[in-house]
């Protein structure tokens, strides 16, 4: 049986001076500038359908845990040992050592897509994800999401998806959303 513990993060701190906000790894971007996180008009700060705009970006990152991994195995039920037991992924894979579940990886897409771009009450449509490289425990990844095209008569937006590692792009895909409705 897992058995895991969630402790509660410590509040995060921004920095505001030149235009820079980074709160717990993220990054909002337009036109080459980093602009407050949540600075739509939208409930919770959200984007709605026309305040958007094509290369408007969103960044996200987090350390891979064992701990996380573990809290993704009880929660989605995969309990998979290439994630969870070092000994059976060094003998039966070709990683050396377990990896992280593709679709927690994939889930720091979410992070950014529901808190940061569009946003609070943004919702999902669609996602496709190709996953390029294993992610392990220890690793830094930096889920990145960049607005591509407008669908003014669904009011939807498709926008390019990707998680790195450091300079590598460890999963790929593009999500369409439907923003807050004014």
């Amino acid at each position: 049986m897992l058995q895991c513990s969630v402790k509660n993060p410590a509040a995060p701190g921004a920095n505001n001076t030149n235009n820079t906000h980074r709160e717990s790894g993220s990054e909002i971007t337009m036109s080459g500038e980093i602009i407050t996180q949540a600075a739509g008009s939208a409930p919770g700060g959200a984007y709605y359908f026309d305040e958007l705009e094509v290369g408007m970006r969103a960044e996200y990152t987090r350390e891979v845990t064992m701990d996380g991994i573990l809290m993704f195995a009880v929660i989605s039920g995969d309990n998979n040992p290439v994630h969870l037991d070092e000994e059976f992924a060094a003998e039966h894979t070709p990683f050396g050592d377990t990896i992280a579940h593709g679709l927690l990886t994939a889930s720091y897409l979410s992070t950014v897509l529901g808190t940061r771009l569009p946003g609070p009450g943004a919702i999902y449509i669609n996602q496709s994800v190709k996953f390029r490289s294993p992610v392990h425990v220890g690793d830094q990844v930096t889920a990145v999401v960049e607005v591509e095209e407008l669908i003014e008569d669904k009011k939807f937006i498709v926008l390019h998806t990707q998680c790195l590692v450091g300079d590598k792009v460890v999963l790929e895909g593009k999500a369409t959303l439907m923003p807050p409705k004014r």
